[in-house]
């Protein structure tokens, strides 16, 4: 089938799976708590042929490493891997989108890879290009992409026209690479991490990685189209949620996070999911996990490193659940280089890690829509170069279907998206490509291999930085001028330190 009749045809589907009841019964029983877990303990595993100790029963394949080609297809794969997420296709095979934290203006984006029934790859190539620092997103449930950036150059005029916006944005994107990605100014112009929509209630929640970062949420005004809405910042009062209109998402003149009097600050917002009337998120600076009863408006943390002592998640960061399960599976930026499961009974115990790997950190964890591969990425390797991978074995919540769940509704494009509201304003043009098979986004150029593992090695470098120290000058993601080390706003505040510093 071709491309433009693939997605006509509405060939994204959501399978009809069987929701572990409750699925946060830890969101409302106790925090969660150190187990072994449903798959027993890796403590006496050995490393694989790929570096990675897991339980038994499960393998492991490298299915895409950073300026390589993606298995037979002449795609080469992007550097610094970050946020995925899969999506079926009706030829019963999937595709795993990801984005590229490249941080030099206009060369991340994402990039995507094909599956067949099989799981054998097919096809690899970029749908997303001339973005920059392209860090988590979240997937629709009409099966579109959304990639967010994550930077903030308020105070710096020079950066600021370099990279083409003042803060990230988030864009739309069409997994199969056949429609134009779109960007969606309304959903606010901040240091974007990760999205999750509340199909129920017609939503979308966004976090913020900053160290002083809000919780918001967008309200399109003709749901699914994305292109026009209302932007509010969460004040949370004991356990009660409540949301603030944010004046003026645009960001023209005060950075998102400082409009709103009042709004609760998270320390470092991560990956956020959405799962049966709850929404997950985390927070790194102070190792968290918290969640919000959509229905009831209500706020609670479900897993708090300093009280679940000896615990082995810290540094969290991307997640995803396992719908037919209800386990909630976290990477980890850096620490132990572990993916952790949260399940539903409030239990936490490590379900993979990669070894060798010093200054990475897991990104980008997403299963194949049955269930029975997880994907995720070691986001700088050993030397610099990204590795995705793919775990196969028996998750415990695979390939359950319930004959009775409805399934959800496809919108057949973004374009197809933008008309089936009720006629709300057009998202803002952008020159982003569609399909591209050409070189990936990457640092192009004179950027060879070693500015590649330096460029890692800065990031490495800024997440590892002890608490209160300065910006490294080398830092392209620091709040100042790219690689001049000057702070955004001049002042030695929370709002100046590194962005995606990890509090150890």
């Amino acid at each position: 089938m071709q491309r433009r009749q693939f997605l006509a045809n509405g060939a994204f589907g959501v399978g009809a799976v069987v929701v572990a009841p409750g699925v946060w019964r830890a969101a409302k029983d106790q925090v969660a708590v150190p187990g072994t877990g449903p798959y027993g303990s890796i403590e006496a595993a050995v490393p694989d042929a790929n570096g990675l100790l897991l339980p038994e029963g499960f393998t492991s394949r490298v299915i895409a490493t950073s300026d390589q080609a993606v298995g037979d297809t002449g795609y080469t794969w992007h550097v610094f891997p970050d946020g995925g997420a899969t999506f079926a296709t009706d030829d019963d095979g999937w595709i795993y989108v990801s984005n590229s934290e490249a941080v030099l203006p206009g060369t991340g984006g994402v990039s995507a890879v094909r599956f067949d029934s099989g799981g054998e790859i097919t096809d690899a190539y970029r749908i997303l290009g001339d973005t920059a620092i392209n860090c988590a997103g979240g997937s629709t449930p009409w099966g579109t992409w959304l990639s967010c950036e994550e930077f903030d150059w308020h105070g710096n005029a020079s950066a600021t026209a370099a990279f083409g916006s003042v803060a990230g944005r988030v864009y739309e994107t069409d997994p199969t690479g056949v429609a134009e990605a779109r960007v969606l100014p309304a959903m606010g112009l901040f240091q974007h991490e990760a999205a999750a929509v509340d199909p129920v209630h017609e939503v979308v929640y966004l976090t913020e990685d900053q160290a002083d970062g809000r919780l918001y949420r967008y309200t399109p005004t003709s749901y699914p189209d994305l292109g026009s809405g209302t932007l509010e910042a969460a004040v949370i009062d004991g356990e009660q949620v409540s949301w603030v209109g944010v004046p003026d998402p645009s960001a023209a003149d005060l950075p998102t996070k400082d409009q709103v009097p009042g709004a609760t600050v998270f320390a470092g917002g991560e990956g956020i999911w959405y799962s049966e009337g709850t929404v997950v998120f985390t927070t790194k600076r102070d190792n968290r996990v918290h969640a919000i009863d959509t229905a009831a408006q209500t706020y609670r943390v479900i897993y708090d490193a300093e009280v679940a002592q000896g615990a082995a998640l810290r540094g969290v960061d991307n997640i995803t659940v396992e719908e037919g399960s209800g386990d909630l599976f976290v990477a980890e930026d850096g620490d132990d280089m572990q993916v952790v499961i949260i399940t539903p009974e409030g239990e936490v115990a490590p379900f993979a890690q990669v070894t060798g790997h010093e200054n990475s950190e897991i990104t980008g964890p997403a299963f194949s829509p049955d269930g029975t591969r997880l994907y995720f990425s070691s986001q700088r390797g050993t030397d610099g170069n990204g590795i995705t991978y793919e775990v196969t074995g028996p998750f415990r919540g695979a390939q359950v279907e319930d004959p009775d769940a409805s399934t959800t509704t496809v919108v057949a494009s973004l374009d197809a998206a933008a008309s089936a509201g009720d006629g709300g304003d057009p998202p803002e043009e952008d020159p982003v490509s569609e399909r591209d098979d050409g070189p990936p986004m990457a640092l192009f150029g004179a950027l060879a291999a070693g500015a590649v593992v330096a460029a890692g090695a800065a990031l490495a470098a800024r997440r590892n930085r002890p608490e209160g120290e300065g910006q490294s000058t080398d830092d392209p993601e620091s709040s100042g001028e790219p690689g001049s080390g000057e702070p955004g706003s001049g002042e030695p505040d929370s709002g100046t330190t590194d962005p995606r510093e990890k509090k150890r």
